[in-house]
């Protein structure tokens, strides 16, 4: 009788019974995993997974082990559609946590929360026009007011100049041109991808296009199904990395020869499983700006195709 590992803690209970069902299937069948594997076609390290709570069973794999122990399917694939459900929405809620603790983190760009404070507008003469006017009349009145007048004009030209000069001095920081000086860019206009992505995520968007998801850290915890099906005993999937901007299509429980693509636009990727054993493939990441954007579509060996919605 196999020795099963504990399954991990934080899986939902409805995929915890699920999985619990699958070894006492096994168990009552009196099977390892190498027997079950062998006889279901798909791989050891696949059987491996499903039966630790690692990796949700497709649904071929489920119906196939109730074919080889000779158990009524229907109780089997019942809470496989309830797990898958469960494996779904948890992939889901952990892709948006992930998302709101690394916007938490990231610092607000300078000005994100209103412009940076100007130089103080120039006195225009308009606004000097109103200066106190000495007292008299006739011709004498009139050239004390045309002087003081002139002199207003005059001496709030001169103090709007000194002021620019001034402001524009304290917005360059004493002439250095890193702090607004002009012609220069604003520090958020200028922040580049890499400084706001998480420690170990390489890409975003556009620049993860035709890149390895977990060679770029856009897989593991940052990544969700958005998109499931099944075509024959595969399971095909869009998986989708809302902090990468980014999106691929995935293949579980198939044999060497079965291929998957992705769309996004006019952009396609693809892959396949080749290697003896192997039952997973996934494509390179295509740029897409929600998980809508992109289609996978699944071409099996066996002849079955199908896509997701």
């Amino acid at each position: 009788m196999p020795r099963w590992r504990a399954l991990p803690g934080e899986l939902d209970p409805r995929v915890g019974g699920f999985v619990e069902q699958l070894r006492r299937t096994v168990d009552r069948a009196g099977m390892g995993v190498a027997a079950v594997a062998d006889r279901t076609g798909y791989g050891k390290a696949s059987w491996e997974r499903y039966l630790d709570g690692r990796l949700l069973a497709p649904k071929g794999a489920v119906v196939a082990l109730a074919e080889v122990t000779g158990t009524p399917s229907v109780h089997l694939v019942t809470l496989w559609e309830l797990a898958e459900r469960a494996w779904n929405a948890a992939e889901t809620r952990h892709d948006r946590t992930v998302e709101a603790v690394r916007i938490s983190r990231t610092p607000a760009a300078p000005g994100e929360f209103g412009p940076p404070a100007g130089p103080p507008r120039p006195t225009g003469p308009s606004e000097s026009a109103g200066a106190p006017e000495p007292s008299g009349g006739g011709a004498a009145d009139a050239r004390p007011r045309g002087g003081s007048q002139r002199a207003a004009l005059f001496l709030a030209g001169a103090s709007g100049v000194v002021i620019v000069a001034v402001g524009a001095f304290l917005l360059t920081g004493g002439g250095d041109a890193r702090q607004g000086a002009p012609g220069s860019k604003s520090p958020s206009a200028t922040v580049s991808s890499p400084r706001t992505l998480p420690p170990g995520v390489l890409c975003a968007g556009a620049d993860c296009t035709g890149r390895d998801a977990e060679e770029t850290g856009c897989g593991d915890d940052l990544v969700a199904t958005a998109e499931s099906v099944t075509v024959g005993p595969v399971r095909l999937e869009v998986r989708y990395s809302r902090t990468c901007g980014a999106a691929w299509g995935r293949i579980t429980g198939g044999v060497p020869g079965d291929a998957v693509r992705v769309t996004a636009g006019s952009v396609l990727k693809t892959a396949a499983i080749t290697a003896p054993g192997d039952t997973d493939a996934y494509t390179p990441m295509v740029a897409v700006t929600g998980a809508d954007d992109a289609t996978a579509c699944a071409v099996l060996a066996s002849g079955p195709t199908g896509c997701t919605p």
